[in-house]
Formats: C-alpha cells, structure tokens, sequence
C-alpha cells in the first residue's frame, strides 16, 4: 500500500521531509530514509579541480562531467566520503569529500584514487587511447574508462578495504584495493581471477559487515568472509583474507550461483545490483540493494528503467540463503536533479554509515550529483 505522509524534523538548521514510498513494516529492514532536502544535492561536478593525470601527463579537470555513486566510513569522528568523479571525456576517478556533521562536506582537490601506469592499466584505460586512435567528438562516450562505484570497508586489524569496478571501455571487472589511510592505496587486481574470468563483466562488490561502534568491519561467517556482487542478479564470493576470493559456482556447470534475481511485476524487475556494504545482524544479514524497473512486467508505478532501491535479508549463518525481502522500494526519484541527469531517473544508493546516533545514507542521483538521506533510530 502506497503510504504518503510529510514529517518535518530539526537537525540544527537543517530540514529534512520524508518521501513517498511504499511500506513492508519489515522487523529487520530499516524503516525509511529522511532526504535532507535543504542541503541536498550535496556535492555537485566542478571544473575548477584539476589535477595532473599521470596517464596522460595532462592537467584535467577531472570532475567537470558528473559526480555520483559514493563510498563512506567514519575515521576520527568524522566521515570520508570516497566517490566517482567523470572528466568530460568520461573517464572516472575517485575523490574524496569530508564531513564532521556528515551533511556538509568539503572536497580534496586531487582524486585520491585513479587509472595509473601499473599492472591494472589494461583493466582501467580505455583500449582506444592505449592505442592512439584519434579522438572522435561525435562518440565521447566511446572514450569511457576509469575506476568506478567504490563501496569500503574496515578489516578487523583496522586497514581499509575497497572493493571498486575496473573499466577499459569494453570490459567491467570488480576489483579490489587496500589503505593504510584512506589516501595511499594498493590494488590487488580483479576479485574474480584466473583465465575463466579474464574477460568476465563483474561489478559492485558488497562485503558482509558486523557494527562495531561506528566501524564497518568484515565479519567472518564460517571461517571465510563473503562478498555480494553483480548488476544483472547477484552472485557471491568467498575469501580467507579479503584479498584472495573464490566465486560460488555450480559444481556441476561451473556457472555462478544466483543468491537474488529481478521479480516480474515490482520495481527490480530489470536488475539488481548491491548498495552499500551489507550488515550482519541478530535477524540476519541486511543488504541494501538498487534495482531497475523493466520497461515491460514492471512497477507500474514508476517510469521504465528508473532506479530505486530495496533492501533484503539472508540467513546470518548462510548468507546465500535468501529469507526474506521487501515487497519495494524505500527511496526513489522524485527531486529534478534525482530524474534529470546524464542518466534520468535514478537514485543509486552506495554509501551508508553510522554516525552521531543516526544512519546516513548516500547516493547518486542521475549519475550526476550526490544526496543524503538520514534515518535516526530514536525516532522509529
């Protein structure tokens, strides 16, 4: 049942009003997302950082084009937001933004994170300019590369964790990186390795979590610790260090099991693709996911191929056993610079953290500007 209702809260001077959606009443899923509305896009492209691209010993203005689909984790008591950032050829970078209020954020000048002359140089530069072909101005889009979606965690021995898509212009491939401090990173390559895989699409790694005060830290379940990933349906991995994973596969075809598909006639009824990190819990592990609505056997409720997002929960002791999920969305499109954009139509969740007693959440919007979302548990 569609439920409208418009709540006015107080966060300082900040105002916040609740969306329409539609609610499950879930025990275990979080109940609603707040928009803060008064702050929101909160960061948006700028063409004044600029930077020198070791790829092409130019200087770039290496967030012009858009900047979407953020990372974050709370460090010293304050957050770090770790999002993607597109030059106007479309080539992708990571930077960072800094919050101590988890609203209002200032921007590094520099990407912390981006495609060098390293071992990952064919998975992250487009073929085209490895190659030298002229650029062509009728196809930019042709020229799309870079390091993408970051999702972050902590390990247990404090070191933090990247998992992030590697894309050369014509292969996707998830990937991982480790940091010391969130600025000097090493990456360890494709999650999925060997020659099965050398060319196999694979994004949007989800690592299972357990809170630890305002710390994400990956948990153990097993002895192994697991990772959601996928952007069609979701498939799982298995590691012993965070570094080295093994996909789960059908013993008897070797393909990649599906632990969570698209359902005819709701709003993942295109794809779905993993959030945020996902969060082991007494009830099970919750994973916050984004769907796309089909153009056909959809939710007629919203515009075909918008991006809303749902939340399902697996067993905590199995976490490729599917128990429960919400019937639909919790956040969706319904501000203009959520449905216009370099893609329309599209809120994108990947960042969520816990910080000063509240939740909050962080998106992309029209893959071109970034939101919050706050949910604060004492107001259930």
């Amino acid at each position: 049942m569609r439920l409208l209702f418009i709540i006015l809260v107080s966060f300082g001077l900040v105002q916040c009003t609740s969306i329409e959606i539609k609610r499950d009443q879930k025990d275990w899923a979080f109940p609603f997302f707040e928009k803060v509305d008064s702050l929101n896009p909160i960061l948006k492209p700028s063409p004044e950082l600029k930077f020198l691209d070791p790829m092409t010993q130019k200087e770039v203005a290496w967030e012009k084009r858009n900047v979407l689909n953020p990372a974050a984790i709370v460090r010293n008591d304050t957050v770090f937001l770790l999002y993607r950032a597109q030059d106007e050829w479309g080539t992708s970078r990571i930077g960072m933004a800094i919050s101590t209020d988890g609203m209002n954020f200032t921007k590094k000048e520099h990407p912390i994170f981006f495609p060098e002359k390293d071992a990952q140089t064919p998975m992250e530069w487009n073929l085209r300019k490895v190659e030298g072909e002229p650029y062509n101005l009728d196809c930019v889009s042709c020229y799309f590369d870079g390091v993408e979606d970051p999702r972050i965690i902590q390990t247990e021995g404090g070191t933090y964790l990247m998992t992030y898509t590697a894309y050369n212009g014509k292969t996707a491939r998830l990937s991982s990186a480790s940091s010391p401090d969130l600025i000097h990173w090493t990456k360890h390559g494709s999650v999925l390795k060997g020659e099965k895989y050398k060319d196999y699409w694979s994004k949007s790694g989800a690592i299972i979590t357990e809170q630890i005060g305002n710390q994400q830290v990956a948990k153990k379940i097993e002895g192994r610790y697991w990772m959601y990933f996928g952007d069609t349906q979701l498939f799982m991995a298995s590691s012993l260090d965070l570094i080295h994973w093994e996909a789960a596969i059908n013993e008897e075809n070797g393909a990649l099991i599906s632990v969570l598909h698209p359902r005819k006639g709701f709003f993942d009824s295109r794809l779905v693709e993993p959030g945020p990190y996902a969060l082991y819990t007494e009830k099970g592990i919750v994973l916050i996911y984004n769907a796309s609505n089909a153009a056909n056997f959809n939710d007629p409720d919203l515009p075909k191929f918008t991006y809303a997002a749902g939340q399902a929960l697996f067993d905590k002791n199995q976490p490729h056993k599917l128990i429960d999920r919400t019937s639909s969305y919790f956040i969706y499109p319904d501000k203009d610079y959520e449905k216009v954009g370099e893609v329309n139509e599209v809120c994108f969740v990947e960042g969520l953290v816990f910080f000063k007693e509240k939740w909050f959440l962080y998106y992309g919007t029209a893959d071109s500007k970034i939101a919050v979302a706050v949910y604060d548990p004492s107001k259930k």
